[in-house]
């Protein structure tokens, strides 16, 4: 007997040193040291993961990011900094303070009316949607932010569900925040100042007040206005009649398409009097543009007395820009490409303040300066066609032969730039040389022999060079006056032809005058 006394005194004591005190009334059911894994890990505090795997409908909220325990106030705590536990049967494990608790923090703000209701009057059992939530007693736990809620639909789901769109919290009438011009029938006119009830009449519906919002119809005038006309002009009011007033006719909702003359483009906002002078059974002539409208081209556009109807170009669309299109401005004489297709039509056909479509000229030299002046002649600019060697997609795109002329080009100069040769800028201004320039290599070349191999007064370069490189490869020593034979032929040309410098510049010199052993040999 004193053994099991002193086993059972034994384990009290124990049971005292492990467990810090007993536990709440809501989690009385977990005492005892084989329940203490259910909310420690072994000799660790109690982890979140192991009070959401219990508190399931805590971890939907922080889940879904929702409710108090997804703000930045709580979120990323332990569960055990606010809800502590061991510390007796009554003790407040939910310290909650309904006095100066941010609602916001919830995901619900508090405004308008909702800011002065008090806690028990929207946290009540019957707005809890959720049954697991129900069955708790004060818990704040288990609303959801949309109105119907807490609110009765007073409109019966024919209005959806977002009662934003037109109520505010701060009370439900007036809607506010409903814009009709938003809905299917927008107020315009006379009918904004129409009371609401005129078109929506309340009824009895489910045996409640109902106001009817959807279903009125409004596909003709006649819905809501009588027909005086007795339907003489169709249901189409608003063809004569403006929304201003009813005695207001609007003359320019008059389908004028009915009538052999559509309206469209700028015609239709013409004013009727502008077409229609007097009584309105003075049919207007409208055969032809200038029936209303002045030849603004003067007469440019008439051959045989006969004047070309504005609508090959133009359009109601407006005057300007016209609509004739680059395919009909190459059936003409004068068909536009390469650059000539970013050319605005009034550098071309804008002559001396006035517009001129015929008889501009469709030569190059009409509209451009022939830069070249006599330079080339007519053999290579038949009839001053410039296409004859450029093209209108690119000016400098050079499509001319020059085997043509008499100097032919070959090695090194078929990849010099035309330029190089015919282009010339004196006294700051540019000049094109062609027929004025000579076959003469000093004629582009700088002669650094200084006159050396110059006979008749021209220097024939050709006789020792050609024209792939520099290097005298054409030069024969053997057909100089001194041949070089013999050990001669071993010697670099420097050993006999010096540098000299004359006249400032220094050049080598080829024409020795005498050229006698003894003149290079010593004795």
């Amino acid at each position: 007997m004193k053994y099991l006394i002193f086993i059972l005194f034994f384990s009290i004591r124990i049971i005292a040193q492990i467990s810090p005190g007993d536990l709440t009334t809501a989690h009385s059911d977990l005492e005892g040291i084989s329940n203490c894994t259910k909310c420690h890990e072994i000799g660790e505090k109690v982890l979140n993961s192991k009070c959401l795997d219990c508190h399931k409908e805590i971890k939907n909220l922080i889940n879904a990011n929702r409710g108090y325990h997804s703000s930045s106030d709580v979120k990323n705590k332990q569960c055990a900094s606010c809800h502590n536990e061991h510390h007796g049967r009554n003790f407040r494990i939910i310290n909650f303070k309904e006095d100066g608790f941010d609602h916001s923090k919830t995901g619900f703000k508090l405004t308008g009316a909702h800011a002065k209701k008090d806690c028990k009057d929207c946290h009540q059992s019957k707005f809890i949607y959720d049954s697991k939530f129900k069955k708790k007693s004060k818990t704040h736990l288990g609303l959801d932010q949309k109105c119907e809620t807490c609110h009765e639909d007073f409109h019966q789901g024919t209005l959806g569900k977002d009662c934003a769109g037109c109520h505010s919290t701060e009370k439900f009438n007036p809607a506010n925040s409903f814009d009709h011009n938003k809905a299917a029938f927008k107020l315009t006119g006379a009918h904004e100042k129409v009371e609401c009830t005129k078109c929506h009449p309340s009824e009895k519906r489910n045996g409640k007040e109902f106001v009817k919002l959807k279903g009125i119809n409004f596909s003709n005038c006649s819905s809501c206005h009588a027909d005086v006309h007795k339907g003489a002009f169709g249901a189409d009011c608003k063809s004569c009649h403006s929304v201003n007033g009813f005695n207001i006719i609007n003359q320019q909702n008059f389908d004028h398409n009915k009538t052999k003359f559509p309206l469209v483009g700028k015609h239709k906002n013409v004013k009727c009097n502008d077409c229609h002078k007097g009584a309105y059974k003075n049919k207007p002539l409208f055969a032809k543009c200038i029936d209303c409208h002045s030849d603004y081209h003067k007469g440019d556009f008439t051959k045989n007395n006969v004047a070309k109807d504005c609508k090959v170009c133009h359009s109601e669309q407006g005057f300007s820009p016209a609509d004739f299109t680059i395919e009909e401005h190459n059936k003409s004489k004068f068909i536009i490409d390469g650059s000539h297709l970013a050319v605005a039509c009034r550098q071309c056909h804008y002559k001396v303040e006035q517009w001129k479509f015929r008889d501009i000229g469709i030569k190059c030299q009409d509209c451009h300066k022939n830069v070249h002046g006599n330079e080339i002649s007519e053999k290579f600019l038949p009839e001053n066609k410039c296409g004859s060697c450029h093209q209108t997609s690119n000016w400098r795109t050079i499509t001319f032969n020059h085997d043509s002329t008499d100097f032919v080009l070959s090695g090194k100069h078929k990849s010099v730039n035309c330029g190089n040769c015919h282009y010339r800028e004196v006294n700051n201004k540019k000049e094109f040389k062609f027929s004025s320039l000579n076959l003469n290599c000093e004629q582009c070349h700088k002669d650094i022999h200084f006159g050396q191999f110059r006979f008749d007064n021209v220097t024939d370069c050709s006789r020792c060079h050609g024209f792939n490189s520099w290097k005298a490869d054409k030069f024969d020593h053997t057909k100089a006056k001194f041949k070089n034979d013999g050990a001669h032929q071993k010697l670099e040309c420097s050993k006999c032809h010096k540098s000299i410098t004359e006249n400032v510049a220094p050049f080598v010199l080829y024409k020795i005058k005498d050229f006698k052993c003894i003149d290079c040999h010593s004795k």
